[in-house]
């Protein structure tokens, strides 16, 4: 059987390493995986203790509870964010434009871009970032 080889940097299709894509986190099928191997390379005459497997489980108990909670916060935020803007409907603002340049006028809407709320005054969108100040509506 003849067998050419491939030159480094060929494209006659792609190599495994190609079709992996990495992670940058670890969770608890890794965290099992990692487990499994621990056991079975571990020595038979002096296998791992109960108090560092347990140590090793409420660890990574611990590090899902933080990642559980940091999502949870991060969607109150967004939660707070939108409901921010819609108390600002109706109300004269001022925002931050560019530099020193300011806008003022009445929030008419507010619309959603890429999961942020914005309010829509004179026709154009800002963030609630940009807001110096708020005023009641005169009527």
């Amino acid at each position: 059987m003849n067998v050419s080889a491939i030159a480094p940097g060929s494209s006659t299709g792609t190599t495994s390493a190609e079709a992996r894509v990495p992670r940058k986190v670890l969770d608890q099928e890794d965290f099992l995986k990692l487990l499994l191997t621990q056991f079975t390379s571990q020595d038979p005459m002096e296998p791992m203790k109960d108090t560092a497997f347990i140590a090793q489980m409420a660890q990574f108990t611990s590090l899902e509870q933080s990642k559980t909670m940091t999502a949870d916060i991060a969607a109150l935020r967004g939660q707070q964010q939108i409901l921010q803007a819609n108390a600002m409907l109706g109300r004269n603002v001022v925002v931050q434009v560019d530099g020193g340049l300011v806008a003022q006028g009445t929030v008419t809407a507010v619309q959603m871009e890429a999961g942020t709320p914005k309010i829509v005054i004179n026709g154009q969108a800002y963030e609630l970032s940009q807001v110096l100040s708020i005023a009641p509506a005169t009527n």
